[in-house]
């Protein structure tokens, strides 16, 4: 077995619902980061960080310099981390790459790792229906939306941005922790649809905030990270084992 393992998280959703249980979550995320880096080979933070991020050119949004500055310690070590962003991070840059040699991806990607197909990604907008959402994606990742929003002075545009964010469904409980069952489960659908092309090992992905471990056939998986309001759930592989666990 590799002493050496790869580990998975999202949905830290840092910022939300107050300065103070941010704080305290934030505490525990660096927490964990700080128990995985002795045996970490790489790391792997899967979306929605942040409930909310947005770089400038020259700014970005105060706070979470905990997670930062762990984030660049583990790098600094030699230890991998790569960044996905999230519906609620759409909108990162190079900050991360320069500032914390951090590899950021805006899409799902494929890994092999020990001779296993590993797909990746955050997950929104993936498989039938969200309509409204996918529209929205569209809106937001346009990039003469883009170039018109980062007109605005920082105080306005984060002020709009944080009274969006305190309507989303991680901030307001509105989040679905039921299981849908597996017709109903986009994300699980999506996989499906993929293994029909292309076999994966593994799905792993965030996004829908309840942690799951489904058989997508007899020789595949799909993987939700769940997140950390409530819940606190990442996955570990060892090499041999890929296990959902609980901080």
């Amino acid at each position: 077995m590799n002493s050496k393992k790869i580990y998975f998280a999202s949905d830290f959703h840092l910022g939300v619902p107050t300065f103070e249980k941010s704080l305290e979550r934030e505490k525990r995320v660096v927490r964990w980061l700080d128990s995985i880096k002795h045996d970490a080979a790489e790391i792997f933070l899967v979306g929605d960080i942040f409930d909310f991020w947005w770089e400038y050119k020259y700014t970005i949004p105060k706070g979470q310099t905990r997670l930062l500055g762990k984030i660049a310690e583990i790098t600094d070590s030699g230890i991998p981390v790569h960044f996905f962003v999230g519906n609620h991070d759409l909108w990162m840059r190079d900050y991360f790459k320069q500032e914390l040699n951090v590899s950021v991806f805006h899409a799902p990607i494929e890994r092999t790792f020990s001779g296993k197909q590993f797909m990746i990604g955050h997950g929104d907008g993936l498989g039938p229906g969200d309509s409204r959402y996918k529209f929205l994606k569209k809106c937001f990742t346009n990039p003469f939306l883009i170039w018109a929003f980062g007109r605005l002075h920082p105080n306005f545009s984060f002020w709009i941005a944080r009274r969006s964010s305190r309507r989303s469904r991680i901030n307001t409980g509105d989040d679905d922790k039921q299981f849908l069952g597996e017709e109903n489960e986009w994300l699980f659908l999506y996989c499906k649809e993929q293994e029909k092309i292309r076999h994966h090992d593994f799905y792993i992905f965030g996004h829908r905030h309840l942690p799951l471990d489904l058989k997508v056939n007899e020789t595949s998986r799909y993987i939700n990270l769940g997140e950390w309001i409530n819940y606190n759930t990442y996955a570990v592989w060892d090499g041999e084992i890929l296990e959902l666990k609980r901080f």
